[in-house]
């Protein structure tokens, strides 16, 4: 084949690739798990062996802990979180009334730390924040999602879809390229899943540590060459909405395992 052949059937394949499939339907959405190796499924699904069960351990502390100048521990208007948590990670982001916007399950455990407990909000990232996110998402194992419902929350899901669209960065690429269009593809030797959000905050393998979504998703960005958003931003708040919402039914992994 001459090279100005192999040049314009190169740049078919990736138009081809690149190109906007549809979404993927209901009935073909797949967790992350399902595409892993039957060792990480393995280690995700027993609690003796899943690393993320030591930061949830670390939240039973922390939720039962006094913390802030009004001395309140967060057991002392919600109990035992393993019951008066059950469901409420599978609601999140939602709608905060006081701010008129979606925040997701971080931001309200620091809102209700500095409301309720008037103590500082504990830093993205942080060992405590995503102990305690870790405690309270743990608690909805396996429930469905439910995220979206809220129709308050439309036109910010509406944004997190045009950003999930949308080509970034040097390398011109969507997040749709990749997990609508590629999915069960392998890039760089791993599988590309159809990125819905189940089991955040996660165990990742790679960081030897957990993270959470907008860690994930910054890393994402970063890897397209795009400037990645900040930690708490709004347009990081409205994709991690609609991610969850577009899982919306699957049922909820935290704290899943992945490569």
């Amino acid at each position: 084949m001459n090279p100005a052949r192999i040049i314009v059937v190169a740049a078919l394949l990736i138009a081809a690739c690149l190109a906007r499939a549809a979404e993927i339907p209901p009935a073909e959405r797949r967790s992350g798990s399902s595409f892993m190796a039957p060792d990480s499924q393995a280690m995700q699904s027993d609690d003796t062996a899943n690393p993320g069960m030591l930061w949830v351990l670390d939240g039973e502390k922390l939720w039962n802990g006094k913390a802030g100048t009004a001395g309140k521990a967060c057991a002392d208007c919600h109990q035992d979180a393993r019951v008066s948590m059950k469901g409420i990670a599978a609601r999140y982001p939602a709608y905060d009334k006081a701010l008129a916007r979606p925040v997701d399950l971080e931001q309200r455990i620091n809102l209700c730390r500095v409301r309720h407990q008037q103590a500082t909000p504990l830093a993205y990232e942080s060992r405590d924040l995503l102990a305690l996110t870790a405690l309270v998402a743990r608690a909805s194992h396996g429930v469905g999602i439910e995220t979206g419902a809220d129709p308050q929350l439309a036109p910010f899901i509406a944004n997190g879809r045009d950003r999930y669209l949308q080509r970034q960065g040097q390398l011109n690429l969507a997040c749709s390229n990749c997990h609508d269009d590629n999915w069960d593809k392998l890039l760089a030797g791993a599988a590309i899943t159809q990125g819905h959000p189940t089991g955040y905050p996660l165990y990742r393998l790679e960081w030897q540590s957990l993270g959470s979504l907008q860690r994930r998703l910054r890393a994402c960005l970063s890897g397209i060459r795009a400037q990645p958003y900040n930690y708490g931003a709004p347009e990081m708040i409205e994709l991690e909405l609609y991610l969850m919402s577009r899982a919306r039914g699957m049922p909820i992994e935290t704290p899943a395992v992945r490569p």
